[in-house]
């Protein structure tokens, strides 16, 4: 009767194990891909933090977005784009934006980019600093990014997990104590 309460015990112990670890693995990794590739295309994406709320409500701060690679004329009006700043402040930041113009002036396409929920147009880029067309939200790693940046989601998230494996641990291994001193105990009575 004991063993199967141990059976029990151990099964829940492993599953927990392992959702808790396959979501730290799939995040940690996310984030190890942007920082060590530098943000470069891999196979053909990029993933970035939204950093501000000018793309509400179609991206929110903490979003991650999916951005693909891309020929930059195939892109039109009304598609977002993330693109690399030239101008005062946001020279060398990415920035992800909606297409509200493109222009071709004296050969150069020129793209004006609007963040919806901005009253001012951004100034006007030319396509080599496109970076790729937005494919849209990553649900699962934006959904833990959400979760992880608030504190309370931090604590539950990482700090939570990190003890009850621990302590999970220590349960185990009391209890795999307990059924050796008992199976011993067994052996010297016979």
């Amino acid at each position: 009767m004991k063993k199967n309460k141990f059976k029990t015990f151990t099964t829940i112990k492993w599953t927990i194990d392992i959702i808790i670890v396959l979501v730290l693995v799939v995040y940690i990794s996310t984030i190890l891909i942007q920082r060590v590739s530098g943000n470069k295309s891999v196979l053909g994406y990029r993933m970035f933090n939204v950093a501000s709320e000018s793309m509400v409500p179609v991206y929110k701060v903490n979003d991650v977005i999916a951005v693909k690679d891309c020929d930059p004329n195939t892109l039109k009006i009304g598609d977002d784009i993330a693109y690399i700043g030239h101008d005062k402040s946001l020279d060398g930041k990415i920035i992800t934006h909606r297409i509200i113009k493109i222009e071709d002036n004296k050969g150069t396409k020129e793209i004006t980019t609007k963040g919806i929920n901005n009253d001012l147009t951004d100034p006007t880029i030319t396509v080599n600093q496109v970076v790729g067309k937005v494919v849209g939200v990553i649900p699962f790693i934006t959904a833990i990014n959400h979760l992880v940046m608030t504190q309370a989601g931090f604590f539950f998230l990482i700090f939570v997990p990190v003890v009850l494996i621990a302590c999970m641990e220590i349960a185990d291994t009391i209890i795999e104590g307990k059924i050796a001193k008992k199976e011993l105990i067994e052996i010297k009575e016979k």
